[in-house]
C-alpha cells in the first residue's frame, strides 16, 4: 500500500476573516520550496500492496482558452499543491492536451493562441518546469500511437458507458441538460477519446492521476484497459508493461455559473458575468459577483439544493481560503449577501492577482514559451519512448 503521508492536495488554510498571505508560487522559485509528506487521505486506491520506488503523476488541460475561477481551483492550483508536496523522486507530468480540444469544432487561430496562453498561465499558477515537466500533448506522436492500439483492445461496451460526451457537447451547446444532446451530434473522436486519456496516462507508465469526480469513470477504464493489454500480450518472466493508475480525488467542491447556479461555471456560456477569469481585474471580479445570482431568504445558509446561488458564493470563499464550507457557512449565519459578496470578491482577487499579474508579464514572450514547451516535449518522450519500445515489442510491432 501507498504509505501513510504520501498524497496531500489541501491542507488548513487560515482563519476566514484574514486576507490570506499565501500566493502561488512564481515559476523561478518554485524548485527551491520544500517538498512536503503525501497523505494518504486523498489515495482512493492501490495497484499493488508494496510500496512504489517513485510516483509518476499525469494530469492534463485543454487549450480552450483564458482559464476561469472554476478551472484553477479545480486544477491548477491542485497542481502546484502536487508539486510542492511531492517526494524529490516523484516525476510530474503536466500536459496541454490540443487533441482533446479537436473533438469540439475550433477556430484554428483561437486555437493556436489558446495554447500559448494555457502554457503562460500554468507557469503564471506557479508549475516550475525546471522541477515538473510541462508540454503540450501535440508534440508528443507517442500519444497517438498508444491510442490506435489501444482502440484495438477496446470494446464497444465499454466506450458506450462512457457518459461524458454528452455533458462536453451540451457544455459547448450551452444546452439545459444532457437530455437536450444526442448521438447524432457525436462524431467519433468525441466518442473515443476516453481511449486517448487512457494513452496519455499509460504511455508514462503513470502511477496516479489526479482529477475531478466527473472524470471518474475514465479512471476506471484507463485501468481495465491497462489490464486488457497485460493479459493479452504477458511475456512470462517479465512484469506486466502497465500499472494500473490511482485515481486521486482532487478535493475542490464544483464551482458553478454566477447567473445560473444550476448549471458549471462555463468558458462556452454567452453571458460573461457567469464567470470570472483569471484575467479580470478586481473591479470586474466585484462587479461580477455583486451581480450573482442568489436569493431573498434572510441570512447565510449552505443549501445547494433549496439555495444554489448562496451556496455557490460560500463554496467560492471556502475553496479561495482552504476553509471548511460549513464552517464558513457559520460564520454568515447573521449577516447579509453584501457582506458576504464583498467578502468573496476580496478572496478572489487576494487568490488571483499574483498568477494575473505573472502571466501579463510572460504570456508575450513567444521565445520563452516555446522552450518550455520543447524541453518539455523532449523530457516527456524520454518516458513514453522506452514505453513505447517496449510496446511494440509485445505487440509484434518490433
Amino acid at each position: 500500500m501507498i504509505s501513510s503521508g504520501r498524497v496531500s492536495l489541501l491542507t488548513q488554510a487560515a482563519a476566514l476573516h484574514r486576507h490570506i498571505t499565501r500566493q502561488p508560487a512564481n515559476w523561478r522559485r518554485c524548485h527551491e520550496l520544500s517538498c512536503r509528506e503525501f497523505s494518504q487521505s486523498s489515495v482512493l486506491a492501490s495497484q499493488s500492496s508494496q510500496k512504489p520506488s517513485k510516483h509518476v503523476i499525469f494530469s492534463g488541460i485543454q487549450p480552450t482558452g483564458i482559464p476561469h475561477l472554476g478551472n484553477y481551483l479545480g486544477a491548477l492550483s491542485n497542481w502546484v499543491k502536487l508539486q510542492k508536496s511531492a517526494e524529490p523522486d516523484d516525476v510530474l507530468l503536466f500536459s496541454i492536451v490540443g487533441w482533446h480540444a479537436l473533438t469540439l469544432s475550433q477556430d484554428p487561430v483561437s486555437l493556436r493562441s489558446a495554447r500559448d496562453d494555457m502554457l503562460a498561465v500554468i507557469l503564471a499558477t506557479g508549475i516550475d518546469p525546471t522541477r515538473s515537466i510541462l508540454f503540450h500533448q501535440d508534440h508528443n506522436l507517442h500519444h497517438t500511437e498508444l491510442c490506435w492500439i489501444l482502440n484495438c483492445l477496446t470494446p464497444m461496451g465499454k466506450l458506450r458507458r462512457m457518459t461524458t460526451w454528452k455533458s462536453r457537447l451540451a457544455a459547448s451547446r450551452n444546452a439545459n441538460s444532457e437530455d437536450d444532446v444526442d448521438e447524432s451530434l457525436l462524431n467519433a473522436g468525441l466518442f473515443t477519446y476516453p481511449v486517448l486519456q487512457a494513452a496519455d496516462v499509460l504511455v508514462y507508465r503513470a502511477t496516479h492521476v489526479p482529477v475531478g469526480e466527473d472524470q471518474r469513470q475514465h479512471i476506471e477504464l484507463i485501468r481495465d484497459l491497462a489490464d486488457i493489454f497485460n493479459r493479452t500480450f504477458k511475456n512470462h518472466g517479465k512484469p506486466p508493461v502497465f500499472p494500473l493508475p490511482v485515481y486521486v480525488d482532487t478535493p475542490s467542491k464544483r464551482i458553478l455559473s454566477l447567473k445560473d447556479p444550476s448549471s458549471k461555471m462555463s468558458k462556452s456560456s454567452p453571458d460573461t458575468a457567469s464567470r470570472i477569469l483569471l484575467t479580470d481585474t478586481a473591479s470586474q471580479i466585484k462587479s461580477k459577483i455583486r451581480a450573482a445570482v442568489t436569493d431573498s431568504m434572510q441570512g447565510i445558509t449552505y443549501d445547494p439544493v433549496s439555495r444554489p446561488g448562496t451556496s455557490n458564493l460560500l463554496t467560492i470563499l471556502a475553496a479561495c481560503t482552504d476553509n471548511n464550507v460549513t464552517e464558513v457557512a457559520k460564520l454568515y449565519a447573521n449577516k447579509g449577501h453584501g457582506h458576504l459578496k464583498s467578502d468573496v470578491a476580496d478572496a478572489v482577487e487576494e487568490l488571483l492577482k499574483a498568477p494575473r499579474a505573472e502571466f501579463e508579464k510572460i504570456r508575450h514572450e513567444k521565445a520563452f514559451l516555446e522552450d518550455v514547451a520543447r524541453k518539455g516535449a523532449s523530457q516527456a518522450m524520454q518516458y513514453s519512448g522506452a514505453t513505447m519500445d517496449e510496446v511494440r515489442k509485445r505487440i509484434g510491432l518490433a
